[in-house]
């Protein structure tokens, strides 16, 4: 009997030892969107092999978008939870910015290559990019508009599904890169594609898989989108239209919230997105191009991917000076 209590004695040590040694681990609380938190997104292998290093425990919040994530850090101020919001876009960085929530990454960025050359930001971290483009399925879209006037051009009975700006950087990208081709025409642009608009959708997510179900003949997504279909699916049937009037770069970031209580935590994970070993989890996970060139490249399928001949973007301080005038217009249009 001695023996037995003694035994559970031991036992009852060893894991209030355990507990406590796992209380010891600091949180590290990343804000971020659903697709990126996702089983098959990038957050579980970038989980998984910061953890490995860091000995800490890492979570990843969702929300519906990074636009979303922003605002739930915004209601929550100084009590939020939050370290890290990651994904929003050099688009919306700028509101975020002026929040006064945001403090410096930290990060050697010296080793990007983006197509907008050197990165300067010290608050908000580039960790991938792409195009935004309409993607189609090449056994139903035989002849795919290659501008946005062929598109509005087109008889009404073709459809497309895009995300709404208000609540997703794909929407509000669409916004400005119709924008940034056609300037004070882009409202007939918008007058021309409303009859087209099968649905305007919270987040990309809804409207992908809504094209996914024939909803919709193109969607709004990436260059890179096509990409999923080839590697992970082997199926070669998407494609992203070209238009000749050039395409708008989306660039994703991060940022640390200034309240973080794990600020040199923090840090060190800034600088980690920049490693070869998440530049590698980019581009097969979030179906990007990554922010940096790693040592093994890029997956074998990229190759295939329309580059842009011509690259289209709005300076984030501009945009904000502009967007909810923007966006105004766009509801008055549409009728949102």
């Amino acid at each position: 009997m001695i023996r037995h209590f003694a035994s559970v004695s031991l036992a009852l040590l060893l894991l209030a030892g355990t507990t406590i040694h796992a209380q010891d681990k600091p949180v590290l609380t990343i804000y971020t969107y659903d697709a990126f938190a996702a089983d098959w997104g990038p957050a579980p292998g970038i989980e998984k092999a910061f953890e490995a290093d860091c000995n800490c425990d890492v979570q990843f919040i969702a929300a519906d978008s990074s636009i979303g994530a922003l605002r739930k850090i915004q209601l929550e101020g100084t009590q939020t939870k939050a370290d890290i919001l990651l994904g929003l876009d050099t688009n919306i960085a700028e509101a975020a910015r002026e929040t006064g929530l945001f403090t410096e990454h930290g990060a050697n960025t010296t080793t990007t290559t983006l197509p907008t050359g050197e990165w300067s930001d010290t608050t908000f971290l580039p960790f991938d990019y792409s195009y935004f483009s309409f993607v189609y399925n090449k056994e139903k879209v035989a002849s795919p508009p290659t501008s946005f006037e062929a598109l509005i051009a087109l008889p009404e009975d073709f459809k497309i599904v895009i995300q709404d700006p208000r609540s997703s950087t794909p929407g509000l990208g669409l916004l400005l890169w119709i924008q940034a081709a056609y300037g004070d025409d882009a409202q007939r642009i918008w007058q021309g594609l409303a009859p087209r608009i099968v649905t305007v959708t919270k987040g990309w997510s809804d409207a992908y898989g809504l094209f996914l179900k024939d909803e919709a003949d193109m969607v709004l997504s990436y260059t890179t989108s096509p990409a999923y279909h080839l590697i992970a699916e082997e199926d070669e049937r998407f494609a992203s239209a070209s238009f000749t009037e050039g395409h708008y770069l989306q660039i994703e970031v991060a940022a640390i919230v200034g309240a973080s209580k794990n600020l040199d935590l923090a840090r060190s994970f800034m600088q980690f997105m920049l490693s070869d070993t998440v530049q590698d989890i980019i581009p097969t996970t979030n179906w990007v191009y990554p922010a940096t060139k790693t040592e093994s490249g890029l997956p074998e399928g990229f190759n295939t991917l329309q580059i842009p001949e011509k690259t289209l973007l709005i300076d984030g301080v501009e945009v904000e000076k502009n967007r909810n005038q923007w966006i105004n217009q766009w509801k008055e249009t549409l009728g949102q």
